[in-house]
């Protein structure tokens, strides 16, 4: 452990047996001294940021972020002239487009934007979600030769037809042209098609290959946009407002877990100021259904509006996120987003009994020793749309990459992949496509989804051992939590957590600040809806702090809690604000907890 890394408190160990570093290295704290005294950033902010890789000389840009210092040019982008060249001519020759996207958040927040700016140039679109189940991931060719049946002279793929070969030529014959709009990680093989905007193909040189899918398709507009302004087309008639769509691309952004850096944080800041304007009909109705409590906070794009989205394409009809974000009328808005509330619901129950079952795997699999570095879990009873939250939870329990697969009668399995921080799962997914082990695979660094059979699992298994067991040992053995600083209850208030909000979003890339809580006693502690543990802490000084635990009642972790009432203990965690009564207040979001040291 390096010399500015010692123990936090001297915890070497916790109850998730992760030992506690400081988060800022001593350069790290020369910098954030830098920021307080220059710029007058407040101190607790300084830290964050500074331990976030942020200099003195690039706070005040980081803190105000904006699309006009962020934004490149489009053409930027390999293909993006050539993808805006024809659907310029979509445009003047008033063809008919069929967009085809995934059956996830950021495919369906793609979809909408594509549906939306078209839709107001005047031309007709039909907007297709493959079914997660009986189609898959990506154009299949009975799709392409649907939508070209059906009048589109021109197929725009998003989030989604990178390497989809066969399809995409199958388009080809039938006469249709084919744009496609991505950010997967590809082959150096790309499909035949008239352009492929994607900032991670091989040749591109952008340097925005953090965006999702719904960020790559607002690019396009924007170059689209440019490109009829100086074709003269809106002079007799009003141009869409694209600043007016960023609550659309914040959702994909946050929802698909990009890295909130650069483009990407300057998207959701003003995509949030957007949706507090209420502009999405979808959105409005859908945060009412999911009882979202005050103004929109990047959070609640993340666990109450992505999720009942997701909830259509894993167990529901895909297509129903796309159309709740690109319909204008309110009465629709509100039925759709009802049929997402009750799917949602319907998707929880689901999980938890596939949850408890994939633990019971898991643990067996591992049994007394430290197992498999990559968990790989299957069952012919589980739901495909789910397997993808599974992997999630099982990666998030047993700190390592974990896959589930659901098998259907034929002994083909569909599955999804969740990695940890340092293992490229996507990389080694395409390989044993290469190697005949998968029918099909692809994804990027931290998620993969798999189509395999049966009679390959093994094979699976002892080849995905054998690419990523070092990686997967590397970041294991670091097991440290990171702590940004230390707090008491009485200062984890309203107006602190305000304070921390100017150096958010939080998300991938810009981690939530963790704080520890030194010595505080444990006054309340029970159990909540799913396995949850909510608690009540209590500083030294005399304040409280109310606290909750996701998923870990059954865990080391929640039992320490349940079983430690009026003990004190070392507590490390995520502050957030909610609304109650009209009221704002703070909770703590559990992450860790230690035995007081007998150093201290």
């Amino acid at each position: 452990m390096d010399k500015d890394k010692r123990n936090f408190l001297d915890v070497a160990e916790s109850i998730t047996g992760q030992a506690w570093v400081e988060r800022m290295s001593l350069i790290q704290k020369g910098q954030a001294e830098a920021m307080v005294e220059e710029h007058g950033v407040e101190g607790h902010v300084a830290r964050i940021i500074a331990g976030r890789g942020v200099t003195a000389a690039e706070a005040k840009t980081y803190l105000t972020p904006t699309l006009r210092d962020l934004m490149p040019d489009p053409s930027t982008f390999t293909d993006m002239d050539k993808a805006v060249a024809r659907l310029v001519k979509a445009v003047n020759q008033n063809e008919q487009v069929a967009i085809f996207g995934d059956y996830d958040v950021d495919g369906a927040t793609s979809s909408s934007l594509m549906a939306r700016y078209l839709g107001g140039c005047g031309l007709k679109t039909e907007i297709y979600i493959p079914d997660r189940i009986f189609e898959g991931y990506g154009p299949n060719e009975n799709a392409i030769a649907e939508l070209v049946d059906n009048g589109a002279k021109l197929i725009v793929t998003v989030d989604c037809g990178s390497t989809s070969y066969d399809a995409l030529a199958h388009a080809k014959t039938l006469g249709a042209d084919v744009v496609v709009l991505d950010h997967h990680q590809v082959n150096t093989e790309l499909p035949d098609v008239e352009a492929l905007v994607n900032p991670n193909r091989h040749d591109d040189m952008s340097g925005q290959g953090h965006l999702c899918a719904a960020g790559v398709v607002f690019m396009t507009l924007v170059g689209l946009n440019r490109a009829l302004r100086e074709a003269g087309f809106f002079e007799d008639r009003e141009a869409p407002n694209l600043m007016d769509w960023l609550d659309i691309v914040a959702l994909g952004t946050v929802c698909d877990v990009v890295p909130l850096v650069g483009l990407n944080r300057a998207f959701v800041m003003r995509g949030i100021e957007v949706m507090h304007k209420q502009k999405t009909p979808g959105l409005v109705s859908l945060a009412r259904v999911a009882r979202q409590d005050g103004p929109a906070a990047p959070w609640h794009l993340g666990f109450l509006l992505g999720p009942r989205i997701n909830a259509g394409g894993r167990i529901g009809d895909a297509s129903l996120g796309a159309k709740l974000l690109t319909t204008s009328d309110v009465q629709e808005a509100d039925t759709i987003a009802e049929k997402l509330e009750m799917l949602n619901g319907e998707r929880q129950a689901m999980e938890a009994t596939m949850l408890k079952q994939a633990i019971e795997e898991a643990e067996a699999e591992i049994g007394l020793g430290d197992g498999p570095s990559i968990l790989i879990t299957e069952k012919e009873t589980w739901h495909a749309g789910v397997v993808g939250l599974l992997a999630s939870r099982l990666k998030d329990r047993f700190r390592r990459p974990a896959f589930a697969i659901s098998f259907d009668d034929r002994g083909i399995g569909s599955g999804s992949g969740r990695s940890i921080a340092g293992v490229d799962l996507g990389s080694a997914v395409r390989q044993a496509v290469d190697e005949g082990i998968l029918v099909k695979g692809g994804g990027h660094a931290m998620a993969a989804g798999i189509t395999i059979e049966r009679a390959k699992l093994g094979d699976f298994r002892s080849f995905m051992e054998s690419k990523l067991a070092d990686d997967v040992g590397v970041e294991r053995n670091k097991q440290m939590l990171k702590i940004d600083a230390a707090l008491s209850a009485r200062g984890a208030n309203v107006g602190f957590v305000e304070q921390l909000e100017r150096a958010g979003p939080f998300g991938a890339g810009n981690s939530q600040p963790v704080f520890a809580f030194p010595n505080h006693i444990i006054r309340f502690a029970d159990v909540v809806g799913a396995n949850h543990v909510r608690f009540t802490l209590g500083a030294p000084d005399g304040g409280e702090l109310r606290g909750i635990g996701f998923r870990i009642a059954d865990d080391a972790l929640g039992k320490a809690i349940l079983e430690g009432r009026g003990q004190k203990m070392h507590f490390a965690g995520t502050l957030s604000s909610d609304f109650y009564r009209g009221a704002k207040r703070v909770q703590l979001r559990l992450i860790d907890a230690a035995a007081i040291s007998e150093k201290i």
